[in-house]
């Protein structure tokens, strides 16, 4: 029976959860919300930009004149440092103080630009921050998990489109990483390897949902995907975290980053919007129980227009997809590494 005409499910073995694939739903007509396309057009320098070098910011701080990537602490921080928190201890009324730190990371100078349109050199440098601020953080005692994650364009909430992203640390380990660390544990408990490294083998074998590659690492369309083009992205050897990377695999990804966006942008011709961040070893894991990889979760569908949304059956149920992850992994994979803004 062909996958790619009837509804089945999928396991996703990192969470142990299931999406109901339903690749027929394609054929339906589309009478739903059609997005707003924000404005692509955007100056080199932004006056009234809160991020843009020299500017002042919305805590009344100044940005430096930078010329690289640029960090500072969240103006408006989702986690403080402190927290006096009293908490309660009831089963059904449980609580408990969680500090950390948030941080902002501006990639570029350019108010302009967005990752794809970026150089090499200069998505390796903002790899680089990534790396050493995970570093730092992880110095603190009460820092046990790292977050890095950007938020592209207004259908992911982005509040201001200059290139950056975002650091989340925090005292205790976020859901999705808890869950992808028990299973993780639990594979290597019963096999005796790693369960991402031992998966990117068999997609290397299959390559039927690879999207691209280098030496050193690998985007694909995971099997049990949930967003119609939402891919994955690991690395070739065990590595915890993102300062376990040399200088040459920070190289790699950063090649392999720019290729796989320019991708994303040339779907639809458009600034494509994406949730991605890094999932990586939490302070107290060893690197043999986790592997360090990095999601991406872009909500467009069928146009740059028409959106993905979880509701319904989604939310009450369990996630559910149009097409096959080998239908968007053949759809990616066809695209040019050449910005569509570049061939105008």
């Amino acid at each position: 029976m062909e996958p790619n005409h009837f509804p089945h499910r999928r396991l996703n073995p990192l969470t142990g959860e299931w999406v109901l694939v339903s690749p027929h739903r394609l054929l339906r007509p589309w009478q739903g919300k059609v997005e707003r396309l924000p404005e692509d057009q955007r100056p080199q320098y932004d006056p009234t930009c809160y991020l843009c070098p020299g500017n002042t910011r919305a805590g009344s701080a100044r940005n430096p004149a930078y010329e690289s990537t640029f960090v500072f602490d969240n103006d408006f921080p989702a986690l403080l440092p402190a927290v006096a928190f009293p908490g309660e201890s009831s089963p059904l009324f449980r609580s408990e103080g969680e500090p950390g730190r948030s941080q902002v990371i501006c990639f570029h100078p350019r108010h302009d630009l967005s990752l794809p349109e970026l150089t090499v050199q200069q998505i390796a440098s903002v790899i680089h921050t990534w790396a050493d601020q995970t570093r730092l953080l992880l110095e603190d005692p009460g820092i046990n998990y790292v977050q890095v994650f950007e938020n592209k364009g207004e259908l992911m909430g982005c509040s201001n489109p200059h290139p950056h992203s975002q650091i989340w640390a925090t005292s205790h380990l976020p859901n999705e990483v808890q869950k992808e660390l028990d299973h993780q544990r639990s594979y290597r408990e019963r096999h005796g390897s790693s369960l991402l490294l031992d998966y990117l083998a068999q997609e290397q074998r299959r390559k039927e949902r690879i999207v691209c590659s280098s030496q050193h690492f690998t985007a694909l369309v995971p099997y049990w995907a949930i967003w119609p083009f939402e891919t994955l992205v690991l690395p070739h050897r065990a590595a915890a975290r993102l300062m376990d990377l040399d200088d040459g695999e920070i190289t790699a990804l950063a090649d392999l980053l720019k290729r796989l966006t320019t991708r994303y942008d040339n779907l639809f011709r458009c600034s494509f919007p994406y949730s991605m961040g890094f999932h990586q070893a939490p302070k107290t894991e060893s690197a043999g129980d986790f592997q360090l990889h990095m999601h991406f979760f872009p909500p467009l569908l069928r146009s740059a227009s028409v959106r993905k949304f979880l509701v319904g059956f989604e939310m009450l149920g369990m996630p559910q997809r149009d097409l096959t992850p080998e239908q968007a992994a053949d759809r990616l994979r066809e695209l040019s590494e050449v910005h569509y803004k570049q061939t105008v």
